[in-house]
């Protein structure tokens, strides 16, 4: 194992960097073996079998060609959670985590509420929302049939009743009955401008979805848009919007914002120090 380990090391951290490469290293041999950090303590004095040598070689070069890791294993962690996840659906963020906080904090004391998660990408968002707000009713919505299928798996296995919905919000909102009306609207749309692709690691431009994360240079703010004219519909009054944003556009959402009569407007920073949330009241 001890081999394994260095050969693993000396490929993976000139790409990924020495901690990045740590956590990919235990999430091989998580996938692999099913061992824990412990367990990889206690054997790593072993020497593995040739079937295992080569199964970690095969990651090892997807790796090598910048293929995300939880693509290879099919698992992500969220919120405590591991949640399926598969190509063509958006690999959660920790800043996602952070919006979960956000809610799950400012909510925890009331019950019954009803949630929608707009752009819900594997569900994660909106699972973890049903799993910590008490007696919550939450129903996610996507267009992508990869997403849907893939929310809908997650919330079968974390055994949450997510009402899950096939949808393009820029042609409908038939995603409800007509009559109900949302407690909680949250969504993390894409808000990546093109031009900021220049930056952004080929792990995410060669695997992730870009319909998930990119919006045209001309037109970033057209998934809030449309949100916000559905909160506007499908929210109760006192109802809260939730938005994570492009940091680069947080006064533009800020006016967005009130230009459409939300108030108690607060733009957020993650951990990071980045404006990388939007909260509203419709009043």
């Amino acid at each position: 194992m001890e081999e394994t380990l260095r050969k693993l090391r000396k490929n993976l951290e000139p790409i990924y960097g020495k901690g990045e490469s740590e956590a990919i290293i235990r999430l091989i041999f998580s996938y692999v073996k099913g061992w824990r950090l412990t367990d990889m303590l206690i054997h790593q004095k072993e020497e593995l079998s040739d079937f295992v040598k080569k199964e970690i070689d095969q990651i090892l070069e997807r790796l090598l060609k910048y293929e995300p890791i939880q693509y290879i294993t099919g698992e992500t962690r969220f919120y405590g959670m591991d949640m399926k996840i598969k190509p063509g659906v958006l690999i959660p963020r920790p800043e996602t985590e952070e919006l979960a906080d956000l809610i799950i904090e400012e909510n925890r004391d009331r019950e019954d509420l009803h949630v929608l998660d707009l752009c819900t990408g594997s569900g994660c968002l909106a699972i973890a929302l049903a799993r910590n707000l008490p007696f919550s009713k939450v129903t996610a919505v996507d267009f992508s049939e990869e997403a849907v299928e893939v929310a809908k798996e997650n919330s079968e296995k974390l055994k949450t009743r997510v009402k899950v919905v096939k949808a393009d919000i820029f042609e409908s909102q038939n995603f409800s009955d007509s009559s109900d009306k949302f407690d909680i609207i949250v969504s993390n749309p894409p808000y990546v401008m093109d031009k900021e692709a220049l930056h952004m690691e080929r792990n995410v431009l060669d695997y992730e979805p870009h319909e998930a994360i990119f919006v045209r240079d001309d037109e970033p703010l057209r998934f809030y848009i449309r949100i916000a004219d559905i909160a506007k519909e499908k929210l109760k009054i006192d109802g809260k919007l939730y938005l994570e944003i492009n940091p680069l556009l947080s006064e533009e959402m800020m006016n967005l914002l009130k230009s459409k009569g939300f108030e108690d407007i607060r733009i957020l920073r993650d951990s990071f120090g980045k404006n990388r949330f939007a909260a509203c009241l419709l009043i």
